[in-house]
């Protein structure tokens, strides 16, 4: 049976700082690999974005969209489906947001004034999705973990670039609470030792498809190795 790969979280250094890849070697890359879609969920303008801070928020919600709107035009061109999310930042607390587009961020210029509770609220106020982003990452910049799970709809239980000890802690976690389970690999580079995302029997129309399979237990979480 032929299943349909999806990455979830992947960033563009047209977009995020942190990343190495372009939005175009991005999707070029997933399509080699033979995925059906991915995911663009670049750093929002509360984390490790190039935006520019002193900007009005239009042109700063228009330069946040740039890498993934140049990624999807080259999914068009080449044949892979291109989503959109953003990763949302709360004190080193990292959201990855779904299911909202362009103009729902336009529309809410309040959102980097918001607290955590007060964001997660008004995602699903509009029905977006929220997954917490490898919840039990250390570093010397996060001054806690912290937990949300009347908060969140699902936690990143597989983190392809975290550590096993990490993914572990996320599965416990997503165990207790009874959240649903999710993987991306949270790409920053294209090629990486092992890639880890979603996967089912069809291919998705849209964004509102992933999440709904994903509601409805239809989607399975995988990571590869990758051997090169």
């Amino acid at each position: 049976m032929e299943l349909f790969k999806y990455e979830t979280h992947a960033h563009t250094s047209e977009v995020s700082i942190c990343s190495k890849i372009s939005a175009v070697e991005l999707v070029q890359f997933y399509k080699q690999e033979g995925f059906r879609g991915l995911c663009i969920t670049d750093h929002f303008l509360n984390g490790n974005t190039s935006v520019p801070k002193d900007l009005a928020w239009d042109k700063r919600i228009e330069l946040f969209c740039k890498g993934y709107e140049l990624a999807y035009k080259e999914g068009k061109r080449i044949g892979i489906d291109v989503f959109f999310g953003w990763e949302y930042t709360y004190k080193g607390t990292d959201l990855l947001t779904y299911g909202l587009d362009k103009k729902w961020l336009l529309r809410n210029p309040e959102l980097l004034e918001l607290s955590i509770n007060q964001y997660c609220d008004l995602v699903h106020r509009d029905d977006g999705f929220i997954v917490h982003a490898h919840p039990f990452r250390e570093a010397d910049y996060i001054d806690m973990i912290r937990l949300l799970p009347r908060k969140v709809d699902a936690v990143e239980v597989i983190n392809a670039s975290r550590t096993d000890f990490e993914n572990d802690c996320g599965e416990k976690y997503a165990n207790m609470y009874k959240l649903l389970r999710f993987a991306g690999t949270d790409n920053h580079r294209g090629l990486v030792d092992r890639i880890s995302g979603i996967q089912l029997n069809r291919p998705l129309e849209n964004l509102s498809e992933m999440i709904n399979a994903i509601r409805n237990n239809e989607v399975e979480i995988f990571t590869d190795i990758m051997f090169r």
